[in-house]
């Protein structure tokens, strides 16, 4: 046990981050609980486009636990990758049955995204973007992603839900989701009050056990199961001939924009309320971080999964105190031990967790007290950078419209020698993909 220690110690720099392994290890069962519906979430809607099902619940685990290993060992940092939301949705929704091309051309788009993702981190381009961003911005996106995680967490709770007249309206707390919830949520605030370790580990674990007798946790039938091959979408690309399109282009540079700011975005977000950034507000080894997001994609692309992306859900573990590459670590060997438990790992309900998601929305809104709220050419960008994320679901609309206005009132109010020149660039490639995308 003590040689284990010391190389994790050594490994991960758990004395120097203040925390240690029983920490890490809970942060890391904490987020891998939190976003392990994505196993089952991202064959659900890929499946729509005529992928085979059980080929991609194998890759979207592969691909995740690939890539949260990378940022484990590399990037040392506690920020969990699987492919993202939104992201997936366009894949199948868009490219394929709304456009009309094969889901073998979408997957080639993805490939393309991953290798000049990798590209462009090499090139410290990516890391420029980073660094560029103001430190107004900074704090506000880690409250926008607050925001906009719990609301997810209200969305599958049932306790918020669509509404015709008002688009979104109160759920029935009679439903079997929002009860598991709201007991989710009382255990996980009281275990909080109460400082106890792993408080959303357990609460998420309470509403799992509720919701059996609600019809809510489904109860599994086997406990092992060998995985499907992942033969029937793994390497199925197009050729030249349907690259060299305009159709390709244009699919090509949504994905890029989409997750190049949704990964920067939670990057900033998450490392800025962990106490990541260093004196300068730059967060070290953004690189390492960036080459995950980057390789996942490409490896992802590979298998035959959506874009990979840095989740949301890693909050969870950071506000449980994950601060290193241990808490990844931990997400990463789970995604692979799942490969052989789905039957116990995919039983988890979205309901019970919804406290999680919601209690970090609560953590994360802190970081808007280092807004300053008497300029208001910093307040107004941090306004919209925070109210964004939530009301267009996309942590990257959110930061794209802070970027935009930030530019737009620093330059007309005579403060332009403010920003960075690399603001300005972002400020025009936003402005043109909303007018011409």
């Amino acid at each position: 046990m003590s040689n284990s220690g010391g190389f994790l110690e050594k490994q991960f720099k758990l004395s120097q981050n203040k925390t240690n392994v029983k920490t890490e290890v809970i942060a890391g069962l904490t987020t891998f609980m939190a976003m392990a519906y994505i196993l089952v979430v991202n064959p659900d809607i890929l499946s729509n486009t005529g992928m085979d099902k059980g080929a991609l619940f194998t890759t979207t685990a592969i691909a995740s636990a690939a890539a949260t290993l990378i940022m484990a060992f590399y990037a040392n940092y506690p920020f969990v990758l699987a492919p993202g939301m939104g992201l997936n949705a366009f894949f199948a929704f868009s490219v394929v049955l709304g456009m009309g091309h094969s889901w073998q051309f979408a997957l080639t788009a993805v490939l393309i995204e991953g290798i000049i993702f990798i590209l462009l981190t090499f090139l410290k381009v990516r890391e420029a973007i980073v660094n560029a961003i103001p430190i107004t911005l900074k704090h506000s996106v880690g409250v926008g992603i607050g925001l906009f995680i719990a609301f997810i967490g209200f969305v599958n709770a049932k306790l918020v839900i669509a509404n015709e007249a008002t688009l979104v309206g109160l759920g029935s707390v009679k439903d079997p989701n929002a009860i598991v919830a709201i007991i989710g949520l009382i255990v996980t605030v009281i275990l909080l009050a109460k400082n106890v370790k792993g408080a959303m580990l357990i609460g998420i674990i309470v509403g799992t056990i509720a919701g059996i007798p609600l019809g809510v946790t489904p109860i599994p039938t086997s406990i092992f199961a060998l995985p499907p091959s992942v033969a029937p979408i793994a390497f199925k690309f197009v050729g030249f001939d349907q690259i060299l399109t305009f159709d390709m282009f244009m699919i090509l540079i949504t994905f890029l924009f989409v997750d190049m700011f949704d990964t920067i975005g939670m990057l900033i977000g998450t490392a800025t309320k962990a106490g990541m950034l260093d004196k300068d507000g730059k967060l070290p080894r953004v690189e390492k971080a960036l080459f995950a997001d980057a390789f996942g994609t490409t490896f992802g692309a590979i298998l035959g999964t959506s874009t990979i992306t840095t989740f949301a859900e890693s909050a969870t573990g950071v506000a449980e105190g994950g601060k290193t590459g241990l808490t990844a670590f931990v997400s990463g060997v789970l995604f692979i031990v799942a490969l052989f438990l789905a039957p116990i790992f995919t039983v988890v309900p979205s309901a019970a967790t919804a406290p999680a998601l919601i209690i970090v929305g609560l953590f994360m809104m802190s970081s808007i007290l280092q807004v300053n709220f008497n300029d208001i050419t910093e307040s107004f960008p941090a306004f919209l950078t925070v109210i964004m994320m939530p009301l267009t679901y996309s942590i990257g609309e959110g930061l794209a419209f802070g970027v935009m206005s930030y530019a737009a009132i620093k330059l007309f109010t005579g403060r332009g020698k403010e920003v960075s020149p690399v603001i300005y660039i972002l400020a025009v490639l936003f402005a043109a993909r909303l007018i011409f995308l």
